[in-house]
């Protein structure tokens, strides 16, 4: 469904709370229709690798009868089946989702309302020799690098797996006071159901070893202003309020206790343009109190928690000529440890690991600093952007070395602690047009983080990597195909931590192609692609994927995708 992707930094970033430390990523659909008019979009999807299909249908129409009212309905299905890296088959890697969603929506001159509700349900496997029987069976597995189950290709989904259903239901809404002041206000409401089941035996085989169920309310107040000045803003108000239950019956301690959270905000953020120049400010509050209760051997553990602090940016943006601006942003912001971070004592069941978690954690603290340089021409465009980020009670997930030998199997033990930081590092991206016709990309990241306090470095630190690719057009009488060829370079991570339960993977370069053709028929529209996905089969780990411990990352993929949008 998603029209625009849009990454929020500086300033803005206020708007979204202590857990907007890194920026946000906004996901939107396209606007409804307010007159009379209707589209349908068709998406297909298809993938070799797992013999996955994806079919996805929206429909979007606006009334002839009462203008401004629109509407937008849509569902979608997926399949898919064993996953497989380029030597054999992830045993128990298969999927399945059926999802819905619809949208009904009024706005006219002064009034913007809109109603939305969808409904996700997803039944995942999780690779089976991630989950071993015991102490000695780990221990060769993280050896060997590879699984020694040998299996085929089956859609079957067995334990262990997980099963997740999530509804949302949003109403927001917009008023224009006048001409220079708006008035927003946004409702949600979330239920997250997860189940998580292992191997068991017997009838516990048919029971969850785990079954949550977190109930998310938010409410959003906040005005918008523009003035000729050259002065625009927001303030507002945020408030979050949530309650996770561990349905009983499941014969296990859960992983984390049953509490209740709520956070209330209060932010503002200006900005003052003038010809070349852009300042812009923000500063938010935020309290943040947690109860947490459950039993263990028996006997009630409770605890209830406060945290309070400031997030406040302050950032400019000049644009030095015709091609290049300049831009520089300082930020502090802290975050309140999670209740998982805090009280998690058992099975993580996504990760195949037990994780111990600390109730004193204290909140991390940061303090940013992000300058970029962009140049901007009909032809090229670059951007380096430099930033170092120092990180007060960082908090980390530590392998231990440890194992938790249970009847529901051997697992790895990991710890949430928490030290000093610093992050620095740097991104650079760009794409040039050759010719009409050819034209090309590049992106890449380099980023360095340690702890201070030990002057060692932490786990789970994305390696260097680079992404680069050229594409070549070819436009035609109604129609458009698009060749495009690129290579994916990633670093093996020099910087590990003092210990690790298997050596950082290797470095590996991917090669992916990609073709598009888009054709117009009539007032319909018709686009078909075809993407390889690491073409030469390359075995490879990914650094950051936990599971890189059990097996190798997914072989080549080819997909097929069909959209008609009539």
């Amino acid at each position: 469904m998603a029209d625009e992707i849009t990454v929020i930094k500086g300033a803005e970033t206020v708007r979204f709370g202590p857990e907007a430390m890194g920026g946000v990523i906004l996901v939107s659909p396209s606007d409804l229709p307010t007159k009379k008019e209707h589209k349908t979009d068709l998406h297909l999807l298809g993938a070799s690798n797992g013999r996955m299909g994806n079919i996805s249908l929206t429909h979007t129409g606006g009334s002839e009868k009462i203008k401004g009212l629109g509407y937008r309905i849509q569902g979608s299905a997926k399949r898919g089946g064993t996953i497989q890296s380029p030597n054999y088959y992830q045993s128990n890697t298969g999927i399945s989702e059926l999802n819905f969603s619809g949208t009904l929506g009024y706005s006219n001159k002064k009034l913007g309302t809109e109603l939305y509700y969808s409904y996700f349900n997803s039944e995942l496997g999780i690779l089976r020799d991630a989950h071993t029987g015991n102490l000695s069976d780990l221990q060769s597995i993280i050896e060997n690098g590879r699984p020694f189950t040998e299996t085929d290709f089956t859609y079957d989904i067995d334990n262990p797996k997980q099963k997740v259903i999530h509804h949302l239901a949003k109403f927001k809404s917009h008023y224009h006071l006048n001409s220079n002041w708006k008035a927003n206000l946004q409702y949600g409401f979330q239920l997250n159901e997860r189940q998580e089941y292992d191997r068991r035996r017997g009838e516990l085989n048919t029971r969850p070893s785990l079954d949550l169920q977190l109930y998310t309310n938010t409410l959003d107040l906040f005005v918008d202003h523009t003035h000729p000045n050259a002065f625009s803003g927001t303030w507002g108000l945020n408030i979050i309020q949530q309650a996770n239950t561990n349905v009983p019956g499941t014969g296990v301690t859960p992983l984390i206790p049953n509490y209740d959270m709520v956070n209330l905000g209060i932010y503002g953020m200006e900005k003052f343009s003038k010809g070349p120049l852009e300042i812009e400010g923000g500063i938010r509050y935020d309290f943040r109190n947690v109860k947490t209760a459950r039993f263990i051997n028996r006997e009630l553990e409770s605890a209830d928690l406060n945290y309070q602090n400031f997030t406040a940016f302050l950032g400019a943006y000049y644009q030095l000529s015709k091609t290049i601006t300049l831009s520089s942003n300082l930020g502090s912001a802290w975050r309140p440890p999670n209740v998982n971070e805090l009280f998690s004592q058992g099975l993580h069941h996504g990760a195949a690991a037990v994780e111990i978690g600390d109730q004193n954690l204290e909140s991390e603290k940061s303090l940013k600093w992000v300058n970029s340089l962009e140049y901007s021409t009909n032809k090229t465009v670059l951007e380096l952007t430099g930033y170092v980020n120092s990180i007060g009670n960082y908090i980390y997930l530590n392998p231990t070395g440890e194992n938790f030998v249970s009847l529901r199997g051997t697992f790895n033990v990991y710890e949430y602690l928490q030290a000093n930081a610093l992050f620095y590092g740097i991104d650079l991206s760009g794409s040039h047009e050759f010719t009409g016709k050819l034209s090309g990309y590049l992106k890449g990241s380099i980023i360095r983080a340690r702890n201070t306090e030990t002057d060692s470095f932490f786990p789970f630190i994305p390696s260097d990597r680079m992404d680069w690719g050229m594409a070549y057009r070819l436009n035609g009488t109604g129609k458009t195909h698009k060749f495009t060829l690129s290579n994916l370079l990633v670093a093996r991570q020099q910087r590990e931590p003092d210990f690790d339960l298997a050596p950082a993977p290797p470095a590996y370069a991917l090669f992916n192609f990609a073709y598009l053709q888009q054709l117009q028929l009539g007032e319909n529209k018709l686009n078909v692609g075809l993407q390889v996905q690491n073409i030469f089969n390359t075995s490879y780990k990914e650094y950051m994927n936990r599971f890189r411990y059990f097996t190798d990352d997914i072989g080549r993929n080819i997909l097929l995708k069909i959209n008609y949008q009539f």
